[in-house]
């Protein structure tokens, strides 16, 4: 059938929805050849071709930079194509990156695996720090990238403090911030250039989709990220966006509801007998809660416990015991989640917090007694075989 490019697919008749249109298609099309050997300088908003998005794509960037408090917005297929976009648009061979210990491990890859082979120098520093990183700044340093609380042992760093002193020596700073959502901390506020999110966590909140989000105040980082996009391919699938677009509409609630339900267990584990440690900065014994307390707003999902000494076996009994938690890797969705880090991986980590295996929990919106109690026979079996 030949179709007229003037063919109105529904004449006359207005729809009007609550939920956004899922815009798809690789191919754009032009008014005319000069449309088209003008395409270029439709970046970085507009559209020339489908790799960089489409309407669907722009609508969930414009309300991820809202809920950022940032004027811009770029989005990529998972939050660790977030982390490197950011990265491999800025650093080049002869640069000094700064990276914490506690960064997520694709990120670290790609440092160990990748950049330093570039020729670029690649230096962890300890994750609880603060003003201090000033000592490990050089001419050459191009960016310092933080992830606060840090992953697994949930590390503290002071933001604003690390912030300050990477503008003062013309800097640049991007955060992991999927932990805390932009509801409990928004970094741009507090001066960081590059507000990363694993919008697979959170932000999506149903353990169905990868993708990842970068917030920014700058016009001229904005140009330079949707160019990167491109480049690199990062293309996000315009269903995936609807997807998170329809999880922000709960964010809010999923947030606080789980935020809630985590501290309390968390408080609730801190008094077992079998429980030495949890690692969880909005507990007044962790040593990030005056950080915490001072610049967050929510109490996030996610953290860890550090069990008695124990054989593995007994280990091995407390995940069998689990009913409610289910064992993965991931967080943010609506389904508690449990992962295991063992002690070998703690001795192995740079400035590693212990070298003891933890045990870390995401907590979701299960009724919080049942989660207790699943908990508690996971303990109760644990006991049994470490006796």
């Amino acid at each position: 059938m030949t179709q007229s490019k003037h063919d109105d697919p529904n004449p006359g008749r207005a729809f009007a929805s609550l939920s956004p249109p899922v815009w798809r298609g690789s191919t754009v099309v032009f008014d005319s050849i000069r449309d088209f050997c003008a395409r270029a300088a439709r970046s970085p908003d507009g559209f020339s071709y489908g790799i960089t998005g489409t309407p669907t794509a722009r609508l969930l960037e414009d309300r991820i930079a809202a809920l950022e408090n940032g004027k811009r917005c770029v989005i990529a297929p998972s939050g660790a194509a977030a982390l490197m976009m950011v990265v491999m648009s800025y650093v080049r061979a002869g640069d000094h990156l700064l990276l914490s210990a506690a960064s997520y491990s694709s990120l670290a890859s790609l440092a160990d695996k990748w950049l330093a082979n570039l020729g670029v120098e690649v230096e962890y520093y300890p994750p609880r720090i603060g003003a201090e990183i000033e000592e490990r700044i050089r001419p050459n340093t191009r960016m310092i990238c933080l992830e606060s609380p840090g992953s697994i042992t949930m590390e503290m760093s002071d933001v604003p403090a690390i912030a300050e002193v990477a503008r003062r020596h013309g800097v640049l700073t991007m955060i992991d911030n999927t932990w805390a959502s932009p509801l409990g901390f928004r970094p741009l506020d507090h001066g960081v250039d590059f507000s990363v999110e694993a919008a697979t966590k959170f932000f999506s909140g149903h353990s169905d989709v990868m993708m990842g989000s970068v917030a920014m105040q700058s016009e001229e980082h904005y140009a330079v990220l949707r160019d990167a996009q491109g480049t690199l391919g990062l293309q996000v699938s315009p269903e995936d966006c609807f997807l998170v677009l329809r999880g922000l509409e709960t964010l809010a609630v999923r947030v606080r509801a789980q935020g809630e339900a985590t501290y309390r267990l968390a408080s609730w584990l801190e008094s077992q007998p079998l429980v030495e440690r949890v690692w969880y900065p909005p507990l007044a014994s962790d040593p990030g809660h005056a950080w915490w307390k001072r610049d967050y707003r929510g109490k996030g999902c996610l953290f860890s416990l550090q069990l008695a000494p124990a054989p593995q076996e007994a280990f091995d009994a407390f995940f069998d015991a689990l009913r409610h938690f289910s064992i993965g890797a991931s967080w943010g969705g609506v389904h508690s989640l449990v992962a295991y880090y063992p002690a070998e991986m703690q001795r192995n980590r740079r400035y590693s917090a212990t070298d003891r295996p933890l045990i870390r929990l995401a907590i979701g919106l299960e009724e919080p007694d049942a989660l207790q109690a699943d908990l508690a026979a996971a303990l109760g079996a644990f006991a049994e075989r470490r006796a």
